[in-house]
């Protein structure tokens, strides 16, 4: 296997831990606390500590990872950012370590796309497969699921959800948690039916795109109440693996409430 290929002009504390593959381009930062997956690039200007990143990830310049969270009550407690496989972070990407409110980590997973001037804060959870225009923006302690869809210069208020396969307009504020299969948009952002063109193109199928269908109408365009609604649903509608997941989402909404 290739060794690491480090620019002679780069800073790598003795503390890095760099694996077979790796390129550290030129005038990176490589700090305390890092480990770098097999092929992984940091293409010039990349300041990373304290941040465990997976393999076959391209790293932009001028992205700064792992550095200390924007959080007064944080006094520099060891925390971390872990990265996962096959992410694309682009130029001016921020992604802040932990606070000490969390688990400790910042947690991205696999084939993320993070467009120029992303924010990733403290204590977020992202899953694999998600896209973020440019300068889409997390606060601190955020929960994204997989195939999200965030437009650009969007903000996400702190302790909001992110349900699997959304879509998140662009210049949207959103203040609650975004249900899963749907799109939300505004300031404040509500929701404006399911992701429809989205979910056909991760190949859900008609079948199972009808039941989210039916569960979304009693969910959201009926005048019952939440869990009302849910307790239909469940009475009413086929539970698939889709609606399971939907409706588990809605019931564990207590911190933020849900967008309608």
């Amino acid at each position: 296997m290739a060794k690491p290929k480090i620019h002679s002009t780069a800073i790598i504390d003795h503390d890095a831990k760099l694996s077979d593959g790796v390129t550290i381009g030129p005038y990176c930062i490589v700090g305390k606390g890092v480990k770098i997956g097999k092929n992984t690039s940091l293409i010039s200007n990349v300041v990373i500590e304290d941040t465990e990143v997976g393999k076959d990830c391209q790293i932009y310049p001028f992205s700064s990872i792992g550095l200390p969270p924007q959080d007064i009550k944080y006094k520099g407690e060891k925390t971390m950012v872990k990265i996962g496989d096959n992410n694309i972070i682009r130029e001016y990407v921020t992604i802040h370590r932990a606070s000490v409110g969390g688990d400790g980590v910042t947690a991205i997973g696999d084939n993320n796309f993070l467009m120029a001037y992303v924010h990733i804060a403290h204590d977020c959870k992202l899953g694999n497969s998600i896209t973020m225009a440019n300068v889409a923006t997390l606060a601190g302690h955020v929960l994204m699921e997989d195939h999200v869809v965030v437009g650009g210069l969007a903000a996400i208020h702190q302790f909001s959800r992110i349900g699997a396969y959304s879509m998140i307009g662009g210049y949207s504020a959103v203040a609650q948690d975004v249900p899963p299969f749907t799109i939300a948009s505004g300031n404040r952002a509500k929701l404006y039916g399911l992701n429809v063109i989205g979910l056909r193109r991760h190949g859900l199928d008609a079948s199972a795109l009808r039941d989210i269908k039916q569960a979304y109408n009693i969910l959201f365009r009926s005048k019952l109440t939440m869990k009302e609604a849910i307790s239909k649903v469940r009475a009413e509608i086929k539970l698939s693996k889709e609606v399971k997941h939907l409706l588990e989402f809605l019931e564990n909404g207590k911190k933020r409430g849900i967008c309608r």
